[in-house]
């Protein structure tokens, strides 16, 4: 029995929230299969406290069973709270992703030689790049609110990635916008999950901007933003996406989008631009 009662001495701390969570790269659904092997484990210790005739006992048997009691109680709060969790988290990805098809089927309307019947299924808002990607550790921003480069200890980049990525935006300093504009497009084409791909793809729609092409430019910084929703150049993309989005005559779809930026980024130079471009449109 005296095992028994150290096993309870020690529950209580690993049922605690900061335990489950210290693992960051643990997904929700691994922590689920954690609560359930943990629920079982406990369901059996106890089913042995009260076979074993501790829980009718004197020798600190009936405080045993309430404090399991209480840690069954907490357990099964943290069970339902991750499929609280859970269930929220589908909702903003289904409506998210939903609201980006809707725009990318507007903008397909609005580009020559875009059918919308031909569109490829919209990916999951974030989609899988997200893991290539950099995180926002490793990048640092400038006096401006632009993000920087990646920094040297990032991701390894590929032979030529580079050195493809500077050339492009070499170009696009230029003035050659349409040649800027190629040679992005190639680039995200020759390095899908490229650490640099959301800086291409916004690059691209800052080319596409000096061009007048405003459709294909506002669905470059939809592929900026959707691609990673946090990632540096996230902000801007969104904010240029509803600009754009308002010189196509979308004012509610570019109202909805500008709104957006300042609900995501709260205290940035984009929400400030965004909620004059805002107040351009007319927004209510």
């Amino acid at each position: 029995m005296r095992w028994l009662v150290l096993c309870l001495a020690f529950l209580p701390p690993l049922l605690s929230g900061p335990a489950l969570a210290q693992d960051k790269a643990q997904s929700l659904a691994d922590i689920k299969a954690e609560l359930a092997l943990l629920m079982g484990d406990f369901n059996n210790l106890k089913a042995e406290l009260v076979a074993s005739g501790g829980a009718a006992s004197g020798a600190g048997g009936g405080d045993a069973l309430q404090r399991m009691d209480a840690i069954e109680a907490q357990l099964t709060q943290l069970t339902n709270k991750a499929e609280e969790i859970e269930l929220r988290l589908n909702r903003v990805v289904s409506d998210g992703t939903n609201r980006i098809g809707d725009i990318e089927y507007r903008l397909c309307e609005q580009t020559e030689g875009c059918d919308p019947a031909n569109l490829p299924e919209t990916p999951a808002l974030g989609g899988d790049t997200a893991a290539a990607a950099p995180t926002l550790d490793s990048t640092v921003p400038d006096s401006t609110g632009a993000a920087a480069a990646p920094a040297d200890d990032g991701p390894e980049l590929a032979m030529g990635e580079k050195n493809d990525f500077d050339r492009a935006k070499a170009v696009l300093g230029q003035g050659d916008f349409r040649g800027a504009a190629d040679l992005f497009d190639t680039f995200t084409k020759s390095y899908p999950g490229s650490p640099l791909t959301q800086e291409a793809q916004f690059n691209r729609g800052e080319a596409l901007t000096q061009l007048n092409d405003t459709a294909n430019a506002a669905r470059a910084y939809l592929d900026a933003f959707s691609g990673k929703p946090e990632g540096p150049f996230a902000a801007e993309s969104l904010l240029k996406l509803g600009q754009a989005l308002g010189t196509l005559g979308q004012t509610p779809d570019a109202c909805v989008t500008l709104a957006e930026v300042g609900r995501r980024f709260p205290g940035s130079v984009h929400a400030t631009n965004a909620q004059v471009s805002m107040q351009g449109l007319g927004c209510q």
